[in-house]
């Protein structure tokens, strides 16, 4: 996998998650444009399948249903955690999203390891 991918989608969960703990922090509900946040990282989600997918048939070796489960678990985190959070209009989806996005940079770190050969 291509490392600027990951390293791109860890900076924006983790800027994702530093503006939700701010709203946390001072008892905010989640704004549209954390949401925009959410779907941008989102679209570095399926940039980053799409080259794993087209590396994978190439003939790099993975194990596959690790990966592909960790990589369809983070595509799913985020639209599903923002849902939530637009739902609910609370401090609470602050919340939400907050763990969501530090749920995938984990998920990122783990896909980079997986994709490494170190499962």
């Amino acid at each position: 996998m291509v490392l600027p991918l990951y390293v791109l989608a860890l900076v924006l969960c983790a800027a994702l998650a530093g503006w939700a703990a701010w709203f946390v922090v001072r008892d905010r509900a989640v704004v549209l444009r954390q949401l925009f946040g959410a779907a941008a990282v989102e679209a570095v989600l399926v940039v980053q399948a799409v080259v794993a997918g087209v590396l994978q048939a190439g003939g790099h070796e993975v194990d596959g249903p690790l990966f592909w489960g960790y990589l369809l678990t983070a595509a799913l985190l985020l639209p599903i955690a923002a849902a939530w959070a637009f739902a609910e209009r609370t401090r609470w989806s602050s919340v939400v999203l907050l763990v969501a996005s530090l749920t995938v940079a984990f998920l990122q770190w783990r896909l980079w390891i997986i994709w490494e050969g170190g499962a």
